[in-house]
């Protein structure tokens, strides 16, 4: 998304424009985190870091190649296993 300029107002406030709000999934009362970096302020939210996590781990997920053998399968035939040798 490209940079934009905003204008700090009354009481250091800035207006987050809405495409960016959108972007991040932030709504009104949200609450974020702002970070400082040298002049660089960053602002983040649980909201977006966990969606962001999400979706790298569906991203994974789907590179994992499938197994033939169900692993619930292997589980029960291993508890029948056991409960016949006892």
């Amino acid at each position: 998304m490209p940079s934009v300029k905003v204008k700090m107002v009354d009481g250091g406030r800035i207006i987050v424009p809405a495409a960016f709000r959108r972007a991040m999934g932030v709504t009104k009362g949200d609450t974020l985190t702002l970070e400082l970096n040298g002049v660089e302020l960053r602002v983040s939210s649980a909201k977006a870091a966990q969606l962001a996590a999400l979706r790298e781990l569906q991203a994974y997920v789907r590179t994992v190649p499938k197994s033939a053998v169900s692993v619930v399968d292997q589980l029960i035939a291993e508890r029948r296993a056991e409960a016949a040798r006892e």
